[in-house]
């Protein structure tokens, strides 16, 4: 990103999901890991050093590889911080798609919302943390708000663990 780094962050810059994943095993361990960045499920299975030339017809086939599950490996890592969390932006069925992102990632907590509306560069949110113990809903709120409620409920339940 563009923005500053904030005070008391320590910030390592990635270019690609595999850079990402090897930078998030490299700060381990951790006691939490909020895991808020959207990497995409699919890249360029191949690059090139230089410009495909067009050879007349069609452009050459787009062969994809999967990206690492950064959060689902975390969540197996002998190192899997105590309070794991994801998130979920979704447009259809977001608790249920929720739900079962939790499930399927292995997190502790998913946050979910729903994006199909203003919320994608608004100022405003709503969110549901998704837990084993059910789901909580943030009722529509400033981001910053919403930013504080997480990290208030983040800090309770590690006190809870001590």
């Amino acid at each position: 990103v563009a923005l500053d780094t904030p005070p008391g962050v320590d910030r390592v810059d990635v270019e690609s999901a595999r850079e990402m994943a090897a930078a998030v095993e490299d700060a381990l361990p951790a006691d939490v890991a909020v895991m808020v960045a959207a990497v995409a499920d699919w890249r360029a299975a191949d690059s090139h050093p230089r410009k495909l030339k067009k050879q007349g017809g069609a452009p050459p086939p787009l062969e994809l590889a999967e990206n690492p599950d950064i959060l689902a490996g975390l969540a197996k890592s002998s190192q899997r911080p105590g309070l794991l969390i994801g998130f979920a932006a979704e447009t259809d069925d977001v608790l249920a798609n929720a739900i079962a992102k939790r499930e399927r990632k292995g997190a502790d907590w998913i946050v979910a919302n729903d994006v199909s509306g203003d919320v994608m560069g608004g100022e405003e949110n709503a969110v549901h943390i998704v837990s084993e113990h059910g789901v909580e809903e943030l009722p529509r709120a400033a981001k910053g708000d919403i930013a504080r409620a997480l990290v208030q409920r983040i800090a309770a339940a590690l006190e809870e663990s001590e």
